[in-house]
């Protein structure tokens, strides 16, 4: 009877840890964030990964996690992209962000947008894509972002 006791307190921690994540600032200007990110892309000479979302997303905390754990899509993204989170909630929904980044919540949370680094909208991605049973697929995430990464756009043969 103590172990089950220990086990559903420790359950019990993990999931109100888990909701209580901070992944997403409500506070922040979100275009202030996207214009730093320009300035550190071009330095880099990398593309720009926004994750806009929020706190109050399952999912999109889901996919922080996610990525932060997976050692082969965080080496992708870390090698690849400048990485952001755009905060989308009732009490900041960054509506000039949303404006720049061509309103992506049209596609739910979250959702992806890879700037390149002058800051124009490449690509809008629906998170639903990347998905798989209760969490994402290493494979569709990676395949994503080697896709759509600076390398991978600017040598796609011009017509």
């Amino acid at each position: 009877m103590r172990k089950l006791i220990i086990i559903i307190v420790a359950l019990l921690g993990y999931a109100t840890n888990s909701v209580s994540q901070n992944v997403y600032n409500e506070k922040l200007d979100a275009s202030k964030t996207i214009k730093e990110a320009i300035i550190q892309a071009e330095k880099e000479s990398k593309y720009i990964l926004v994750v806009a979302g929020g706190n109050w997303c399952k999912w999109c905390l889901m996919f922080d996690e996610f990525i932060t754990t997976n050692q082969a899509v965080n080496k992708t993204i870390v090698d690849n992209f400048i990485l952001i989170h755009v905060n989308y909630s009732k009490q900041n929904p960054n509506p000039k962000a949303m404006e720049t980044l061509g309103y992506p919540q049209r596609f739910g949370f979250p959702v992806f947008i890879i700037l390149n680094e002058k800051g124009e909208r490449i690509h809008t991605q629906n998170s639903a894509h990347l998905e798989q049973g209760e969490g994402y697929s290493e494979k569709e995430v990676i395949t994503f972002l080697n896709h759509w990464n600076k390398k991978a756009v600017e040598t796609v043969p011009k017509k």
